[in-house]
């Protein structure tokens, strides 16, 4: 695991006028994690981001207060701050509750969207696009984090879009900690496809359209509490079978 300091690089969300010290260090931690480069468990130690940012251990403090609320950093008595480690139970729980809020959010999305936010989401699967064909996984899993908040923001429901920057942040968790097989990315021509169904006004398509590519997420995370094996004999088990 890189240390803590060498995971606080530039992040994507770099300070506007109307941001204070805690905005800033709430959305480079959010980033870090969102990118992976903090992975579930790692410790935030106050004294090290208040280094790292120049800020007092106050501001790092509220910062990770706003972190807790949303359920990526854990905060325990005695112990600090840590990355959330979400169980095998919690993560289906967390997958659950996403496919709850994004059907709601593309019902309303399609209702409510204009062209301009519908070409700054296309520019967005772009980016993201380009991300990954350069190998850059941590970007391209935040752009597509991004590109679902988004949606949120098509909605145009306050509530929906708190709980959606939420659960993307924990879904980046569930991808880091439960996700199996290489690093593929199937999502780019789904979001395509999600936003061309929107663009037309195609409730029903949108809607089925998002289901499949939450089926797809879900598909790629081992919930079923079975754990790779270094054991030889475990992994060749079925040559053994047949021999």
């Amino acid at each position: 695991m890189g240390s803590l300091k060498s995971s606080m690089k530039p992040a994507t969300k770099t300070k506007s006028a109307g941001q204070s010290q805690d905005d800033v260090v709430y959305c480079h931690i959010f980033d870090a994690i969102l990118e992976q480069r903090l992975p579930p468990a790692t410790k935030l130690s106050e004294e090290a981001l208040a280094e790292i940012f120049g800020v007092s251990r106050t501001i790092i403090r509220r910062a990770l207060l706003r972190l807790s609320l949303e359920q990526v950093v854990d905060i325990r008595p005695n112990r600090g701050a840590m990355v959330a480690s979400p169980s095998v139970d919690e993560a289906k729980q967390i997958i659950k509750a996403r496919e709850v809020m994004e059907l709601a959010i593309i019902e309303l999305a399609v209702e409510h969207a204009t062209k301009a936010q519908i070409d700054e989401c296309r520019k967005l699967v772009e980016k993201e696009n380009k991300a990954f064909e350069q190998g850059d996984y941590g970007s391209g899993l935040r752009l597509s984090g991004e590109f679902h908040i988004k949606l949120a923001e098509m909605a145009e429901n306050a509530p929906l879009l708190a709980f959606q920057r939420s659960l993307v942040s924990q879904t980046s968790l569930l991808i880091a900690q439960y996700e199996t097989g290489s690093h593929s990315n199937c999502s780019q021509d789904e979001h395509s496809h999600l936003l061309d169904a929107i663009e037309a006004g195609d409730t029903a398509n949108a809607l089925a359209l998002m289901q499949e590519h939450l089926d797809h997420i879900r598909s790629k995370l081992n919930l079923d509490g079975r754990t790779a094996s270094s054991d030889l004999h475990v992994v060749f088990s079925n040559v053994l079978k047949n021999r």
